[in-house]
């Protein structure tokens, strides 16, 4: 068997295994690795679906949320163009979750909602995007619950 032929059923063989597939002839391992694929990209979609990163606008969302890593923590701002009652109580409760201590905070709840805070994080393990996600489902939940 040539070097070639070699590495080439090798690599169906990997392909073979990484699919758990049960096909013996090199398309019918394709077919089942395509199928292995779109399931994979659906899962991804999935979970994009769940932590609110989709395709779907952000202003769909009562809030808009962002978040800037600091030295020791995370400037947290969140804002909606509408009062949101009982939003601080969910997002402090995300805070904390996480392990973050609320280092200085300023809120509005008056007309809208605003808030800007540092976090400090205790686990110092977390980057912007874990905090943005926890903040975003903390308002997911809030706006289901409300």
């Amino acid at each position: 068997m040539s070097s070639k032929k070699k590495k080439n059923a090798a690599l169906y063989e990997k392909l073979r295994a990484a699919t758990n597939s049960n096909a013996m002839n090199k398309t019918s391992i394709i077919v089942d690795a395509s199928k292995y694929i779109g399931e994979l990209k659906k899962k991804v979609d999935r979970l994009n679906q769940e932590i609110g990163t989709s395709s779907a606008p952000q202003n769909s969302l009562p809030a808009q949320v962002t978040v800037q890593t600091l030295e020791k923590g995370f400037l947290i701002n969140v804002f909606s163009e509408k009062n949101c009652p009982g939003l601080l109580v969910s997002i402090l409760e995300a805070f904390d979750e996480l392990g973050l201590d609320v280092l200085d905070a300023r809120a509005s709840c008056e007309d809208n909602f605003q808030l800007e805070a540092i976090g400090g994080d205790q686990n110092q393990g977390h980057d912007a995007q874990v905090v943005k996600h926890a903040v975003l489902q903390a308002i997911l939940n809030w706006n289901e619950g409300s």
